[in-house]
């Protein structure tokens, strides 16, 4: 078991690639808290992870809200006694995200209100209980689109990862000495309930973006969180300030 007892913080823990990374994390004998805003959703990955082995609980938590964040790690913590690692998944692209000169200002803030004031919250009260605990491992979800520049461009989501990368080096170089190392993963397109209702839905918009990746197929959730398992586990106490890129090569695709 790599992460045996681990405690896990998952966000957006309800869905996607959170529901698979809290599933994952408990196979390997973690101890999950599954944070989502959606209460039916949520408790049914809680229920599933723990079915898959380790431990889980469902905690409701907005992340772009600091009292629901501060309420679900300290519940996580109380719980377990412990927080060895934040897994920051949750993150939002809405349809009406595109160009930076035709995005009105509620899409901008609500965007990087979860995506970025989200881990902002997290690492706030999250830190600070992996240092009482000795150390431990904050992972940032953040996306190939923060290193590549798109035709189709989705402004808000975009330069919310951007931020995501930065944050992570700041969090990687204060805390490090402290036994809390920081990391980012990049991934590319996922098939995620997300992805599914924004593009794969349009068969000629999928088959444009297919041909771009050298693999020739859009990552799965699995894709990323074996990532995330390495990141969590001991085997990565050296991985600080990494940013991994996980896209079937698409961004070093020249055209």
């Amino acid at each position: 078991m790599r992460l045996q007892d681990k405690v896990i913080f998952v966000t957006g823990g309800g869905s996607g690639m959170g529901r698979v990374a809290a599933e994952a994390f408990c196979r390997e004998g973690a101890r999950v808290a599954v944070a989502d805003l959606t209460e039916d959703a949520g408790q049914a990955a809680a229920d599933a992870a723990k079915a898959a082995g380790g431990d889980a609980f469902f905690v409701r938590c907005d992340v772009s809200k600091e009292a629901d964040v501060k309420a679900a790690i300290d519940a996580t913590a109380q719980r377990w006694g412990r927080l060895d690692v934040l897994y920051n998944n949750a993150g939002i692209m809405m349809e009406q995200d595109r160009s930076v000169i035709d995005t009105d200002e509620a899409v901008w803030d609500r965007t990087l209100g979860v995506n970025v004031k989200g881990i902002y919250f997290c690492c706030k009260y999250g830190i600070p209980r992996m240092i009482e605990g000795g150390g431990g491992s904050v992972i940032n979800i953040a996306s190939f689109v923060a290193l590549v520049g798109c035709s189709v461009p989705q402004d808000a989501y975009t330069a919310s990862k951007g931020a995501v990368i930065a944050l992570t080096k700041s969090l990687a170089v204060q805390f490090g000495p402290k036994g809390v190392r920081s990391n980012a993963v990049c991934p590319g397109p996922i098939e995620t309930p997300l992805m599914t209702e924004w593009l794969l839905k349009d068969p000629e918009a999928k088959e444009i973006r297919l041909a771009r990746n050298p693999t020739g197929r859009f990552g799965r959730p699995e894709d990323i969180v074996n990532c995330g398992i390495y990141l969590a586990s001991d085997e990565s106490t050296w991985t600080n300030g990494a940013v991994i890129v996980l896209d079937g090569g698409i961004s070093s695709n020249y055209f």
